[in-house]
């Protein structure tokens, strides 16, 4: 049954998009499929920052420690920064431009940049080796880079001595040292304006992004502006709905909201429903250079923060703190999350405990985060689920093996339907087909069910993946870096259920007669190959060769069972 929430949050989004008001919507054709759009949303991003962005003007928009930057004050850097590509490196529309950095405002103002002048951003993984990077350069043929000093070795290494790279918050003597410009002096340098704007068309392409599926090498996700757009609109709707009705409910909301940006911009969470929403409500940035529980508190208090979302681990981590009480957090409404499930128990402590309201979001790289979204009352009610279609542009079905759409409390594969959708994977025809079978849908691998309130549950996986902290890890590329040594013979790798991340990496390996190796030094083997965070905490060395289908594959399922029937009872 639905929530008196659902229904006054229901009303509110169809008086949002009545026809004749701003974000009025309509159905029409996109590329030959009948989909729901805002009638009047800018064309692309270039708009879409040009209206915002000149909108909040001189409010605070970026704090990062004791620096401060206006909305004007990134729009200004950002069409700079398109300017120096143009003008220095000779960036053309269409031309890939990557990012490779942690937070800082600088990523912003790339970011803004690359799209501004019509350039595809990639935005890469900073935690990535040396050698991850270097797939995503060569696979997404970027022309530059832009890179924290912290990364600069890991690009260069990756990228090449041709490769030119921009180093943001570099040192004179790292930059020379890896043969970058950087950033404060080519903007010294060069004209602050493009010498031709060339014209960007909803359908180009805007970003490409890498998500890890069930393969070894992450694919990239291509959007286009106007799948962009809709994607941060949709979110819009959701922003203004809720801020609505706590208006209507009596809240005295505060001048400027104030976010917590403490997941990457590197990840759709980042990028659109957390930076690209607030360039559009003026929301104001307080920037986390790197996660901490305790930092992230204190932030709370110094910037009266209003709002804060994250991948579970960091809303239990902050409930969990021992000096969570020290701190006024007075401020803080939404406690939200995305990136991996919340385990139900956490949802009522996070309302018990700190009196904060939860909220839940399921979205993907290829949907440009847009899917479903669990709010408030309506999250307590349901913790178990992840909500309903995010109104008004989402669609979900579940489907079986068939693509046939299931009954209602049937589980079958998610389905996801909306104008904000990727186009296709970059250079990957093959998967393309596989995840978008045509009618708008993609086919997000999660398995769940609907119930008779509309509200999905994810129930399991389709596709070989473990959700460590919210970052996807291909059991494949785990695999296949333990593989590579000599003394392996069978390994299966999967994930284990885990109270603080979601799940861990967890490995079965069989080595070769007569080899002999210890579990450390196997996993020391794959840091050469891994990210950290890819790595398996927990390998079993058996003196059996692994179980086998009829097939002649490993029987991962058996084995994930086994262990995690065996680690359950520990």
């Amino acid at each position: 049954m639905l929530t008196e929430l659902d229904k006054a949050y229901d009303a509110t989004v169809a008086a949002l998009t009545a026809e004749g008001t701003a974000m009025a919507v309509k159905v029409a054709d996109v590329n030959g499929v009948e989909l729901p759009i805002f009638t009047a949303a800018p064309p692309t991003m270039r708009e879409y920052f040009n209206f915002f962005f000149t909108a909040h003007g001189q409010k605070e928009f970026a704090v990062y420690a004791d620096e401060r930057k206006t909305f004007a004050q990134i729009l200004s850097e950002g069409k700079h920064i398109a300017a120096v590509l143009q003008h220095e490196f000779g960036i053309a529309k269409g031309d890939r431009v990557a990012i490779a950095m942690r937070n800082f405002p600088e990523w912003i103002s790339a970011y803004v940049g690359g799209l501004y002048l019509g350039a595809v951003v990639v935005p890469l993984n900073a935690w990535w080796t040396a050698e991850e990077l270097g797939y995503a350069l060569d696979h997404s043929g970027a022309r530059i880079v832009i890179a924290d000093e912290e990364r600069l070795e890991r690009v260069r290494a990756a990228a090449g001595r041709d490769m030119p790279l921009i180093a943001v918050r570099a040192s004179v003597a790292a930059a020379a040292a890896h043969g970058a410009r950087r950033w404060q002096d080519v903007l010294a340098e060069n004209p602050d304006t493009m010498w031709h704007v060339p014209p960007i068309s909803p359908d180009d392409d805007a970003t490409l992004m890498y998500t890890s599926g069930s393969t070894g090498h992450p694919k990239g996700a291509v959007s286009t502006h106007r799948a962009l757009v809709h994607g941060a609109m949709n979110y819009l709707v959701t922003a203004l709905s809720m801020l609505q009705l706590a208006e209507a409910a009596g809240t005295t909301l505060p001048e400027q909201q104030i976010m917590l940006l403490n997941v990457p911009l590197f990840h759709i969470t980042g990028s659109v429903p957390i930076l690209l929403v607030s360039v559009a409500i003026g929301r104001k940035l307080i920037i986390m250079h790197k996660w901490d529980a305790g930092e992230a508190l204190r932030r709370i208090e110094e910037e009266r923060v209003t709002y804060f979302v994250g991948v579970p681990t960091m809303s239990l981590e902050m409930l969990q703190h021992p000096d969570r009480d020290k701190y006024d957090l007075s401020t803080l409404v939404d406690i939200a999350a995305g990136g991996a499930p919340r385990p139900a128990e956490h949802v009522r402590r996070i309302m018990d405990e700190m009196g904060k309201t939860p909220a839940i979001g399921y979205g993907l790289t290829e949907t440009n985060g847009v899917g479903a979204g669990n709010l408030r009352d309506s999250y307590l009610a349901r913790p178990n689920s992840t909500g309903r279609a995010s109104k008004p542009m989402v669609q979900i079905a579940i489907r079986d093996e068939s693509l046939n759409e299931v009954a209602q409390g049937v589980r079958g594969e998610v389905c996801i339907r909306s104008v904000c959708n990727v186009r296709e994977y970059w250079r990957d025809p093959a998967a393309t087909a596989a995840a978008f079978p045509g009618d708008g849908w993609f086919l997000t691998g999660d398995i769940g069910y609907l119930d008779e309130d509309g509200y999905l549950f994810i129930v399991d996986r389709k596709k070989d993946i473990i959700i460590r902290g919210g970052e996807n890890i291909a059991a494949q590329e785990v695999e296949a870096a333990l593989y590579a040594h000599p003394a392996v013979a069978e390994c299966s790798v999967f994930g284990l259920p885990d109270e603080h991340m979601g799940e861990t990496v967890a490995a079965v390996v069989y080595l070769k007669p007569g080899e002999e190796i210890g579990s450390d030094a196997l996993v020391d083997f794959a840091r050469n190959e891994l990210a950290a965070f890819k790595l398996p905490e927990k390998v079993w060395l058996v003196a059996e060769p692994l179980p086998k289908l009829g097939s002649a594959k490993i029987d991962k399922m058996a084995l994930r069972k086994t262990y995690r029937e065996q680690e359950a009872a520990a």
